[in-house]
């Protein structure tokens, strides 16, 4: 007998219809993430071309750190706030008016007299340093309802591969762009780019933020919805965003973890082009170009394999690879800087983007599996961390490296993710040894956590193998 909502799992309309919306959903997705690749690669063509741009105007490298850091410190604040304007507003609002945000600004910049360019400028780096937090928080909030939860490990993944993508293809045209057009036409390229990503969000139907609050609201489990309760009730953003994590205490572990990672990544983006120069003072841009390419390569096809493993077995690659990813991404940065031949190095470099696809997908698929309501504050949260271990990193670095060699500074710094990587994978192991004494198994543990029911049920494929509970409990 048919239920309100539709024809049961046994009657042959009930599959077929699940089908076609699953090839819908997927199919709307992927016009998403290219319209997200498009403006990804905007946001890197910028990152050369203002910076370029700045040290041109003002003559002054310190101008060009005190640009970088306002653009850091707007993504750090768009952190601590996106999670309660996901509470307020779509995921789709915030995507459409960031992009827009991003494309007036860069207009703005285009048109300044010569008197106004600097402060133009500075606009330029508070927006989209704050946009581009907001943007990407909402999306990867969002995703497990615009393509289902059985499918978020593959939308990580996929997302991931355009950003990657996107990434290459700014840094490497950037130079040639800006030499060949000048600054005003890279600039007017920058901007079509965000209002290409615009148009393709507001031509989309993109559930997430206010509408999936409330939804999971209706659904959640009495720990979560207790914890959601106290979070549309919060006052102030601040405890919001921290219940988050406290929700699921071992996922506080997890953002540190991505802190610190960040702050290892500072390291090697500023040792490469110094380490670049004593290989070969006359062309130094060689190398980095060719690191990065590699880099890159490395993690396109790491997320070719995710989308193959999650597509045959159903599950994810679990809070686990994260911390094995870290490790194994850490200790490749700093092996590339050991002085091995370009062959060897190459390789390294490949082994490094391999594990970041790997640690960014099991990460941003881990957070995913927080309550709607609670998710958006998380990711936030990440955000900022993330911001601030790089800001930090950065200012820290840049001091370390007048005095010390980059196979120094990036061994210290990413030695310190090793570290706490080490640490986290033996919290996750604690805790799987710990599960069969507990009164109620796994599934109990992650209604503690503050996970649905329904996403705490042993043996669910798209879970992963324990994904989700095993860190969350704590």
């Amino acid at each position: 007998m048919g239920s309100a909502d539709g024809p049961t799992a046994d009657e042959p309309d009930g599959g077929s219809r699940k089908t076609r919306d699953t090839a819908v959903s997927e199919r709307r997705f992927r016009f998403l993430v290219a319209g997200y690749a498009v403006s990804s690669y905007g946001t890197f063509l910028n990152m050369v071309a203002l910076n370029l741009f700045v040290y041109e105007t003002t003559g002054r490298a310190l101008a060009m750190g005190l640009f970088m850091a306002v653009r850091l410190a707007s993504g750090f604040v768009a952190g601590l706030v996106v999670g309660g304007l996901l509470a307020r507003f779509s995921a789709k609002s915030i995507m459409l008016w960031a992009n827009v945000a991003q494309g007036a600004v860069m207009l703005l910049l285009i048109l300044a007299p010569e008197s106004l360019v600097t402060g133009a400028l500075m606009a330029v780096s508070v927006v989209i340093g704050a946009c581009g937090t907001l943007f990407m928080v909402a999306l990867r909030s969002s995703i497990p309802e615009m393509v289902g939860e059985d499918r978020r490990a593959w939308a990580n993944s996929l997302s991931i591969t355009g950003r990657s993508m996107a990434m290459v293809a700014g840094f490497a045209s950037a130079g040639v762009v800006v030499s060949l057009v000048g600054y005003t036409a890279a600039f007017l390229l920058d901007m079509a780019t965000f209002v290409i990503c615009a148009v393709t969000v507001a031509l989309l139907p993109i559930a997430g933020g206010k509408g999936a609050g409330s939804e999971a609201g209706a659904s959640g489990a009495s720990g979560a919805g207790k914890g959601e309760k106290e979070a549309k009730s919060g006052p102030r953003w601040r405890p919001v965003a921290f219940l988050a994590l406290a929700a699921a205490p071992g996922l506080g572990l997890m953002v540190a973890l991505r802190g610190v990672d960040a702050f290892g990544s500072s390291s090697h983006n500023a040792a490469l082009p110094i380490y670049s120069t004593s290989l070969d003072a006359s062309n130094p841009a060689v190398f980095v170009s060719a690191f990065w390419c590699v880099w890159a390569l490395g993690n396109i096809g790491a997320q070719q394999v995710i989308q193959r493993y999650t597509q045959r077995t159903g599950k994810t690659v679990g809070a686990l690879g994260f911390g094995y990813g870290t490790v194994v991404m850490s200790a490749a940065f700093i092996a590339a800087f050991a002085g091995f031949p370009l062959a060897v190095t190459a390789v390294i470099a490949l082994i490094a983007g391999a594990a970041d696809g790997l640690t960014e997908v099991a990460y941003t698929s881990h957070l995913q599996t927080l309550p709607a309501t609670l998710r958006g504050h998380a990711f936030g949260l990440s955000a900022t961390f993330e911001n601030l271990g790089f800001g930090v990193g950065m200012i820290l670095v840049a001091a370390a490296l007048d005095r010390f060699s980059p196979l120094a500074v990036v061994g210290w710094s990413h030695g310190a993710a090793i570290v706490v990587a080490v640490v986290f994978l033996l919290r996750v192991a604690a805790l799987r040894r710990a599960e069969p004494a507990g009164p109620m198994g796994r599934a109990g543990g992650a209604g503690r956590a503050g996970l649905r029911k329904e996403e705490a049920v042993e043996g669910r494929p798209d879970r992963g193998d324990r994904d989700g509970a095993e860190v969350s409990r704590g």
